[in-house]
């Protein structure tokens, strides 16, 4: 992957990553102060709540080192030892590069700081008791940075970087088995029921319920504008990503991307077909 140019700031960096990682969708409530946290996560296990990831050292990450950040994001691990759930996608950040967690860092200590306690979990008992992530991690989290594709070039190689790295993609679009470990066998194949009850659309390039069809332009149109070939417009959870990140990619990034999820091997998937009947993409 070609680096970032010597000179590039730090910071800048990172808040061009803090995009690509949607850090802002999830830890901003709605009408709520930026990266406070207090957005509900409706999941199949209960409701988590997003936490505060200002600079606040009371109730933020302002008494973080960067080492206790990028061991959250490598090892879904708190300053304390304690187990994250992987509502919070560590699954997928844990292939971060230490230079790209450092300029996301960087950028996260500029943001203001904000004092607010956000709600705890609501998870029925047996999922409350963190200790046995242990044994979820054992079986389904691999720690640690993607291979790279000899087979490939920088475009594609830097393409599953953003999908399964930054962007975290397959978080949504990759069918979860019944301990919500994601299934590698059909990796962005779609679900039946996503976050908000919609279908998730199957991203894989099969040609019957995939973007099979789509050419880079549709791709294109739909990262920056949100338009689906249809003319119609993504949904309100989809419309968020689009604003918030993949809006802000830069051309060889958007285009990287794109040649990443037109190089993947096609995965039928029945169920992850759009409905006629509804709205959502």
């Amino acid at each position: 992957m070609a680096p970032w140019p010597a000179a590039a700031d730090a910071i800048e960096r990172g808040q061009y990553l803090f995009e690509l990682a949607g850090c802002k969708g999830c830890h901003t409530a709605e009408d709520g102060a930026l990266l406070a946290g207090g957005r509900a996560l409706q999941t199949p296990f209960g409701v988590f709540y997003t936490p505060n990831i200002t600079p606040d050292r009371a109730t933020g990450i302002g008494g973080w080192s960067e080492g206790q950040f990028r061991q959250a994001l490598r090892a879904g691990l708190s300053p304390e030892g304690e187990h994250y759930y992987p509502a919070f996608p560590y699954t997928s950040y844990t292939a971060m590069t230490d230079a790209d967690g450092a300029d996301l860092w960087a950028y996260l200590r500029t943001v203001p700081a904000i004092h607010q306690v956000n709600p705890e979990h609501e998870l029925p008992w047996p999922l409350q008791w963190r200790f046995l992530l242990v044994f979820w991690k054992w079986l389904f989290f691999d720690q640690g940075g993607l291979p790279v594709d000899s087979e490939r070039g920088d475009a594609f190689n830097r393409g599953a970087y953003i999908v399964r790295a930054l962007g975290h993609c397959g978080e949504c679009h990759t069918p979860r088995n019944f301990l919500g470990a994601m299934d590698s066998g059909r990796e962005l194949a779609g679900t039946a029921e996503g976050p908000e009850g919609g279908v998730v659309p199957n991203i894989t390039p099969d040609p019957e319920t995939g973007i099979g069809r789509w050419t880079a332009g549709d791709m294109e149109s739909l990262l920056v504008m949100g338009m689906l070939p249809d003319a119609d417009f993504v949904g309100a959870g989809m419309g968020e990503v689009v604003d918030n990140s993949t809006a802000q990619l830069s051309d060889r990034d958007r285009d990287a991307l794109i040649a990443f999820l037109r190089g993947i091997t096609p995965v039928f998937n029945q169920l992850s077909r759009k409905k006629e009947s509804d709205g959502d993409y």
